[in-house]
């Protein structure tokens, strides 16, 4: 997902980056079902935190809900979300227990100040 993120989409004041990938809902929680009888499978949720608002527009998400759709077909569902910075701390002001529980209940599949950068295209180390 990381890598399908495109913000060369919109014009923002700041480099896009992706700050967290948070993993929520069924799976975060290991409540998911899988009957294989019927093909039914809990849906995927993530979350995902950038560094501006802008970079919250479907535009920078389409290639990759379009990759995922493509990878997955009608085998599950995946649902992606995109806040700001602004929106999680608007939210923690707020005291919104519908975000900022999820976040806390969620995975954090990729943090910015903790995992790696990925590497830079045509160099699969990601050495210069």
């Amino acid at each position: 997902m990381r890598s399908l993120f495109d913000p060369s989409q919109v014009q923002a004041p700041a480099p896009g980056c992706i700050k967290r990938i948070i993993l929520i809902g069924p799976y975060a929680r290991r409540s998911w079902y899988e009957d294989s009888r019927t093909i039914e499978f809990s849906d995927y949720e993530f979350w995902v935190v950038v560094n501006h608002p802008l970079f919250a527009d479907e535009r920078c998400w389409r290639h990759a809900r379009a990759t995922i759709d493509r990878e997955l077909g009608n085998r599950c569902a995946v649902d992606v979300e995109v806040y700001s910075k602004s929106d999680i701390r608007a939210a923690k002001s707020e005291r919104d227990t519908f975000i900022l529980g999820r976040i806390e209940a969620g995975i954090a599949l990729y943090r910015a100040a903790r995992d790696a950068p990925l590497p830079t295209r045509g160099n699969r180390e990601g050495r210069p």
